[in-house]
């Protein structure tokens, strides 16, 4: 294991500076701090446990979180964390939340592995990022293990992800459909571009080959995941005779039902409607949301144990957790034209 005496002698320093600058003392230079990080990077240095105020070692790790609100349990990403750091806490984990937005320096597109040796931090959960360039090079080189939520990077062993299987999950809704009498069956998808949108509509199309049920192009489409995005399909969509519409997500699904209210018809009525997630207010919907449940706090801890096997140089790639679908009032019998 590489320490803290190997990088002073590769550099000619003496170790005290080493670690100074290790710790981002304030009378180490930016420079010299630079230097000793990049070294340390390069020799393979790994990030101690610490001991903390009672004398038990912990590890530090983090939580990165972009495009993703997680205040409250009404939203998608406060259940992930919460799992996360139950599972964290058993470990006897520190565990700090960096929303990338209150950053001006973005770490990950600034250097990921500098800013993960400077804060001493043996691991990171990212949710919600956009796998852009600038992301995808430094997590395709990273040496420090990272567990993404729907996002996967290729050949780097420190790297894994977590999800839910989308393909059981859709398989679950069109088959229900298809048991009420649907046919013309819509998909509106979230955000174009991603893995997960990507794997979602390569579901959606293969499971309604499998189920002997037609794919019109004119009832796929790609929206965001905003309840606004359906205001610009669902017309589209009840022009060409759709009797359900599948969504990615239950903010979706709820901007269907308002926008088939606009035009005056019924869910489950008139169009049947699916959501993505089972978010605690899919219950309060007029009609309560039928939808494919996403067992938040699960992935959470799910990712937890996928960054302990990657700190612990198991391979893990991925974790897939099941699907399960929650039937309520906003899907029935098709409607006979």
């Amino acid at each position: 294991m590489v320490t803290i005496k190997d990088i002073a002698k590769k550099l000619g320093f003496a170790p005290s500076t080493i670690s100074k600058a290790l710790n981002n003392a304030a009378d180490i230079n930016d420079d010299t701090k630079q230097l000793v990080y990049e070294t340390a990077l390069k020799m393979g240095y790994k990030i101690k446990r610490q001991k903390n105020s009672y004398g038990l070692s912990e590890r530090r790790v983090c939580i990165m979180i972009d495009n993703m609100d997680y205040e409250n349990n009404e939203q998608f990403g406060y259940d992930l964390i919460l799992g996360f750091k139950d599972a964290a806490m058993n470990r006897n984990w520190d565990v700090d939340i960096i929303p990338m937005s209150l950053n001006a320096l973005n770490p990950i597109a600034r250097n990921y592995d500098t800013y993960m040796l400077q804060h001493k931090y043996s691991g990171a959960f990212m949710i919600g990022f956009s796998m852009h360039n600038d992301y995808i090079r430094n997590l395709k080189k990273t040496q420090f293990p990272t567990v993404l939520l729907d996002n996967h990077i290729t050949e780097n062993l420190k790297v894994g992800y977590v999800s839910t299987d989308c393909y059981e999950g859709i398989r679950l809704a069109l088959k229900h459909l298809k048991k009420l009498g649907h046919r013309k069956i819509a998909f509106l998808n979230g955000t174009k571009n991603t893995m997960i949108s990507y794997e979602r509509i390569n579901a959606f199309e293969q499971i309604m080959h499998e189920l002997n049920l037609p794919v019109y192009d004119e009832l796929l489409e790609n929206g965001y995941y905003v309840p606004d995005c359906a205001k610009y399909h669902v017309p589209k969509f009840l022009k060409h005779g759709a009797t359900a519409i599948v969504c990615a997500s239950d903010l979706i699904a709820s901007g269907v039902i308002n926008e088939v209210t606009r035009h005056k018809l019924s869910v489950p009525d008139d169009i049947s409607v699916i959501g993505f997630d089972d978010m605690p207010f899919s219950t309060r919907l007029s009609p309560p949301l039928t939808t494919i449940k996403q067992d938040r706090l699960s992935l959470g801890k799910s990712a937890l144990i996928l960054l302990d096997g990657l700190i612990n140089d198991i391979p893990i790639s991925k974790m897939i957790l099941r699907a399960e679908l929650i039937e309520r009032n906003s899907t029935d019998v098709a409607k006979q034209s």
